[in-house]
């Protein structure tokens, strides 16, 4: 029996602590959720992360299952990320009642078109176009095995997405990614990425160094660092950290040969979240262009000037808070231009007028909890829009 004040989320990952990109969406959306009066019952795929009590005080319960790991990673037909994402125990526990069901990410969908689920609420969040983001991956990667493995994954991630079609919404992260989505399936809502902050803390003033920020194991940060060590900060006389963990031996090896670079491959949350408010100049280069990056919404609520390029903001609504460089002489001219200039009060005004609203946690979970007609304790109408 369904109580109208329950909800069932299927995660790829545990998602506490809430130290990267996907895992931050789920962490911070399902807070949300719960401060609604809705009851969570939280799914977590588990692989290197232990069970949360964090998460068992938020959720009304938390289930556990143990994701598959294949040695031939070409062993199924389905995408690898699904296959070893499709434990029967799951649809068990989801049988047990009624309730809608939010699947994070093609990841968690291989009961999506079950034909026991056939009647239920189903809601699939998308936090990347994910063949195109696979894609990606494949071709900045230098191994060939894991090249070829991610060309592999792409094509079967293209395949696989039409299963979208058996969930009622789905829930874009970005205003690119719905248009895009849009275009293929019906019921597509915009549904802005969840994040750690309550309100704009950005200081006005100046500070000393450029900052990267990113973990440094991920294909697309390592490429974005070694662009800016390589192509932008060598030989230009201004001091940039890049921050993060597992940096590649090339990453290390470059930032040797820049003495203006400091590289923090220990740099806990904590560390980089003091970093992004005492920098003058958060910089951010992406060559992805899915999703939301989650570290540029980090960066506009508790930092000072932003440099990225079209990739990173391109149709997010966040463009005219960024400065926007195309090229690596653009790049370095817009840090000189910026360098000695103070943020100011007006432009963190500007930004609370915008993230405050569009970006706010309870606001967007309030209108979620509408759009799939859920009873919650308060609901708020929408400020946001597609753009």
């Amino acid at each position: 029996m369904t109580s109208g004040k329950d909800i069932h989320i299927i995660s790829f990952n545990v998602p506490f602590p809430a130290d990267y990109g996907g895992v931050i969406d789920v962490y911070y959306k399902l807070k949300a959720i719960a401060a609604l009066g809705i009851r969570v019952h939280l799914h977590c795929y588990q692989y290197g992360r232990p069970a949360s009590p964090e998460l068992e005080k938020l959720c009304f319960k938390v289930y556990y299952y143990k994701r598959k790991i294949f040695k031939d990673p070409y062993f199924t037909r389905q995408p690898y990320i699904v296959a070893t994402r499709n434990t029967p125990e799951i649809l068990q526990n989801l049988l047990k009642d009624d309730y809608p069901i939010i699947f994070e990410g093609l990841h968690c969908c291989h009961y999506l078109e079950h034909p026991a689920l056939k009647n239920r609420m189903k809601i699939v969040r998308m936090h990347n176009i994910e063949h195109i983001y696979y894609r990606s991956l494949a071709r900045i990667e230098r191994n060939i095995f894991k090249k070829y493995f991610f060309y592999s994954e792409a094509s079967r991630l293209k395949s696989f997405e039409k299963v979208l079609e058996c969930a009622e919404y789905i829930a874009a992260i970005s205003p690119d990614d719905y248009q895009s989505l849009k275009m293929k399936f019906d019921d597509v809502i915009y549904l802005p990425a969840f994040h750690a902050n309550n309100s704009v803390t950005s200081t006005p003033g100046k500070g000393e160094f450029a900052l990267y920020h990113g973990n440094l194991g991920i294909g697309e940060n390592n490429e974005a660092a070694l662009y800016l060590t390589k192509e932008v900060f060598k030989d230009f006389d201004y001091p940039l950290i890049i921050a993060g963990m597992n940096p590649s031996k090339e990453l290390r090896k470059a930032v040797e040969e820049c003495p203006n670079i400091n590289l923090l491959p220990k740099a806990g949350t904590g560390e980089i979240s003091n970093l992004i408010s005492e920098a003058h100049i958060n910089i951010l280069p992406t060559f992805q262009n899915t999703g939301m990056k989650l570290k540029l919404i980090n960066v506009l609520f508790q930092g000072r000037h932003c440099i990225v390029n079209d990739a990173m903001v391109h149709h997010t609504g966040l463009e005219p808070m960024c400065h926007i460089a195309r090229t690596p002489k653009n790049t370095r001219e817009t840090l000189l231009k910026l360098k000695d200039i103070p943020f100011t009060e007006e432009e963190i005004e500007s930004r609370k007028s915008y993230l405050n609203v569009h970006f706010n946690n309870e606001r967007n979970a309030a209108n979620f909890a509408r759009q799939i007609k859920m009873p919650t304790n308060e609901i708020i109408e929408p400020l946001h829009a597609v753009r």
